[in-house]
């Protein structure tokens, strides 16, 4: 009980009062979470779903991935999979919230933790990225997944049934289906197959809901979908027709809903792009209003979807490791909070007026402490990639390292008086980004032709203390996410983060 009040008490704070009817044009408000990686606790799942209540929600989309157990496919499950009897107690509660928890089951791409066992090996695409099905293995794809869908029917009482559709990279890969799409086209491929789909979830008496990107390119050939099929146009802040032609997905006559977020491509553990996300709230969403979109759902992505396969040989895969990382949920209240807000007004989110608001609510802070603490977020967010800065004004690492340890300073420098925990989290992110810029200088400078043996000793030290600072960093961020996830999970979380600086530090001291 203790253990289930201290995570209620994280994501609700001291107001539990139930938000008052909004002025949403969206039937459909509600919040997507991805367990890939970084899979919460059954108490703080439950902690979330009174928080989307009393913040005036009514859907939540779960991406279950390899968290579900499906009976007749026991090998999807991996080692943090909940029980079933946890699952359905889950969606009763939810179920008692007015809550409506949509199963989300990739079914195209996306399915690697499916296909990467021999079982599946007949369905992929291709024999060696295994992350989508061939969509004319029609006989054994139907067979998957009305199973699948099937299972997740009968413990979900929400009507939809979320199939996944996104980022079909091989698409008309293997010669099959490279024939097919020369012969008729690429949109014919996927909408056949997504067709096919659609009306295993429509004869089970669900409405299929998919991602809008691919159909966006094929705005022709979605007319043959049932008409019952829902579309979600997930929009990070590019133009409404970045995928395609938007307006013809408009002119479609299906149902469509919105999806921003709060994580998303390039963050990272060490880069989270606050300003970005707060301005992908506040001018899709009233965007998505004035198109008439009928549901807004807030996505936020664990990781990139995208796996790096570690081979026992040629053909087997031994692991899979998530591509990309991003510091977990918990650190995020205050962008859930801007997306509540957002939905509750007629008008575009003031930012500047919210966090300063939120910081003063939250925190205590006052108007200079409101406004350090807004400029320490949105400070230097820029990624690293290969030593080089991805920024648009010529920046090294070592100028954004400096930019990045000032706006630390501000931070620690700040003193609030209440939700401390909260504000701890905003402190580790900035020192997890100190600590990784760090490391990014010193891999710049041993990657450097200049540099020789002689050095090495001096580096050695460097990555040392860095290592040192590493513990230190893993035992805040397993205090600060003790009641979110499970310790397996943070174990695996604490390891990843520090994997470049551990395997510099042994390839260059030879640490056996």
């Amino acid at each position: 009980m203790k253990k289930l009040l201290s995570v209620l008490l994280l994501f609700t704070g001291l107001n539990t009062a139930i938000a008052q009817q909004t002025n949403t044009p969206f039937a459909v408000r509600g919040f997507h979470l991805d367990l890939r990686i970084q899979v919460m606790t059954m108490p703080a799942l439950k902690a979330f779903a009174l928080k989307l209540k009393q913040n005036g929600m009514n859907t939540l989309v779960m991406e279950w991935e390899g968290t579900y157990p499906f009976e007749k496919h026991p090998l999807i499950a991996n080692r943090y999979a909940y029980s079933k009897l946890q699952i359905k107690s889950f969606i009763k509660y939810c179920d008692s919230l007015g809550i409506d928890v949509i199963p989300l089951q990739q079914s195209f791409g996306h399915v690697e933790y499916i296909l990467r066992h021999q079982r599946y090996k007949n369905l992929r695409e291709d024999q060696k990225d295994v992350s989508q099905v061939c969509p004319l293995e029609t006989d054994g794809d139907r067979a998957l997944f009305t199973d699948l869908y099937t299972e997740l029917a009968a413990t979900h009482t929400s009507k939809y049934i979320h199939i996944g559709g996104d980022e079909t990279y091989l698409l008309g890969h293997d010669a099959r289906c490279k024939a097919k799409a020369q012969q008729e086209g690429k949109s014919k491929l996927y909408t056949d197959y997504i067709k096919m789909l659609c009306d295993i979830v429509i004869k089970l008496g669900k409405r299929p809901v998919l991602w809008a990107d691919i159909a966006l390119k094929y705005p022709e050939a979605i007319k043959s979908l049932p008409k019952e099929t829902v579309f979600v146009d997930w929009n990070y802040g590019w133009d409404l027709s970045y995928f395609g032609n938007h307006q013809k997905l408009m002119e479609s006559g299906f149902e469509v809903w919105g999806s921003p977020a709060l994580r998303s491509s390039p963050d990272n553990y060490n880069l989270t792009q606050w300003e970005k996300h707060f301005k992908n709230i506040r001018d899709f969403i009233p965007a998505a209003a004035k198109l008439g979109y009928k549901g807004m759902i807030m996505t936020s992505w664990s990781t990139s979807g995208q796996y790096s396969s570690v081979y026992e040989s040629e053909a087997d895969v031994a692991e899979l490791y998530a591509i990309r990382h991003v510091y977990p949920l918990s650190g995020f209240n205050i962008l859930t909070a801007a997306y509540f807000e957002a939905l509750k007004i007629n008008q575009p989110l003031n930012i500047t007026a919210f966090v300063y608001k939120y910081g003063h609510d939250r925190f205590s802070l006052d108007k200079t402490g409101a406004t350090t603490f807004w400029e320490a977020l949105k400070a230097a967010p820029y990624d690293v990639q290969q030593g080089e800065v991805k920024s648009p004004l010529p920046m090294s690492v070592a100028q954004l390292l400096d930019s990045c340890i000032i706006a630390r300073r501000k931070l620690y420098a700040l003193k609030p008086v209440k939700n401390l925990p909260e504000f701890e989290h905003f402190k580790l992110m900035a020192d997890i980004r100190v600590y990784y810029l760090t490391y990014q200088q010193i891999e710049k400078e041993v990657n450097d032709s200049s540099f020789n043996a002689a050095q090495k000793p001096a580096v050695i030290g460097r990555l040392k203390q860095l290592l040192t600072e590493s513990k230190k960093l893993d035992n805040r961020f397993t205090q600060l996410n003790s009641d979110f996830l499970n310790p397996s999970a943070i174990a695996a979380e604490n390891e990843l983060r520090n994997i470049k600086v551990t395997g510099l530090f042994n390839r260059l001291s030879g640490n056996k």
